[in-house]
């Protein structure tokens, strides 16, 4: 099964209600609501692209080591996802899909790193709860999705939602600004040319990791 139809599958039994999800109608329309915006707000669209040079950046990982992408690109081409925290069932399927496709990735001479807003300590949560065994880096602030194009703002009705769900951003983060990356996966080449460049503003539509290997071996 591909990543995407486990994602549908997901979405299909939460919205339908179904235990353990018991979210009201109400809800599904505000997180549309949201998502139409900003797909209709074009933010996607002024993201990086195939064909543009990669923002250098260190980030550190959950033991507070830094990461180099300039190091890793070193060795090879590299792999980048950016998810929006270990809260989100969507990115956590992701990150298993990418630990799945982690040694067609090494074959050909690839890293991979995953990036998120979140705090150290929920960084090595996304760890274990996943099982994963390459690098997930806390990006503080966003500043790194920023660079990439992939940073929003909440609009106020969705963070009241998300307050009520328990989701405390600021929290999870220690950040106050209620800000984070759309989903966005690049292939970056040893000169830092971008080789694939997917950023979606629906959280609910991921490629499966199978399509970033042909930007690999070209």
């Amino acid at each position: 099964m591909t990543l995407q139809a486990k994602l549908d599958a997901f979405k299909a039994d939460f919205v339908s209600g179904k235990p353990p999800y018991n979210a009201p109608p109400h809800v599904h329309a505000v997180m549309k609501r949201a998502t139409d915006e900003l797909i209709a707000s074009g933010l996607a669209d002024r993201a990086l692209k195939v064909g543009d040079q990669a923002p250098v950046f260190t980030l550190n990982d959950p033991d507070g080591q830094p990461v180099s992408s300039a190091e890793l690109l070193s060795r090879g081409p590299l792999v980048v996802s950016f998810y929006r925290g270990v809260w989100c069932p969507y990115c956590n399927m992701e990150l298993q899909a990418l630990e799945q496709a982690l040694p067609s990735f090494r074959e050909l001479g690839a890293n991979l790193v995953a990036i998120s807003p979140q705090v150290r300590a929920n960084s090595r949560k996304s760890v274990r709860q996943n099982q994963l065994t390459f690098p997930i880096l806390s990006d503080t602030h966003n500043e790194v999705a920023a660079a990439f194009g992939l940073r929003f703002e909440l609009p106020d009705y969705l963070i009241e939602l998300y307050k009520g769900f328990g989701n405390d951003l600021p929290t999870f983060n220690d950040d106050p600004s209620w800000t984070l990356p759309m989903p966005g996966r690049f292939v970056i080449a040893q000169d830092g040319t971008l080789l694939y460049a997917e950023v979606n503003p629906d959280y609910t539509q991921r490629p499966d990791p199978s399509e970033l290997l042909p930007a690999l071996r070209g």
